[in-house]
């Protein structure tokens, strides 16, 4: 284990509500997401969950908008990685290189997602590499969940974070 890696790990005291009000601001910042209701519902340093109204999102058979559960799927997983770029004290612009969707179920309730790293991923790995080269990947897993347990939506995605100059960010003369 690195020096990184090991600072990395030893941050499981964060204080993460600051980052959250960053991040639900930075959501609202942007009109198409601030006009579907999106908020920050919970998240416990391993998994983003984001809720919105199915009123926001309801398609013509009365449940919830594909398009909608995609975009929502995209925004916990891409709030998850901004999350813990944060943690880890960089600044990165991320961005989601590619993503698959599998629709197993309609969603006839409030669109509850939630967003985790995919199984062979590791946040200490993608940091020390963000680190090292100012670029880094990772691979994410996110889910429309049902209310009475199960999976509406799967989701499936690579993003890709690219270190922003701190010279970038200084002032000049």
């Amino acid at each position: 284990m690195n020096s990184n890696t090991r600072a990395y790990a030893a941050e499981t005291d964060y204080d993460h509500s600051q980052a959250l009000l960053r991040l639900h601001r930075h959501y609202q910042s942007m009109p198409p997401v601030a006009a579907m209701n999106v908020t920050v519902a919970a998240y416990d340093g391993r998994c983003l969950r984001l809720h919105a109204p199915l009123s926001t999102h309801v398609n013509d058979k009365g449940c919830a908008f594909g398009g909608s559960l995609a975009s929502m799927m995209t925004l916990a997983s891409w709030g998850l990685v901004a999350l813990h770029i944060e943690e880890a004290e960089l600044e990165a612009d991320v961005f989601v290189a590619d993503s698959q969707i599998r629709y197993v179920a309609p969603l006839f309730a409030d669109l509850e997602v939630e967003a985790e790293l995919a199984p062979d991923a590791a946040w200490p790995s993608f940091v020390a590499t963000l680190r090292e080269r100012g670029r880094a990947r990772i691979g994410l897993v996110a889910r429309a969940l049902l209310p009475e347990g199960g999976v509406a939506t799967e989701f499936t995605a690579r993003y890709v974070a690219i270190a922003k100059s701190r010279t970038a960010n200084r002032p000049s003369g």
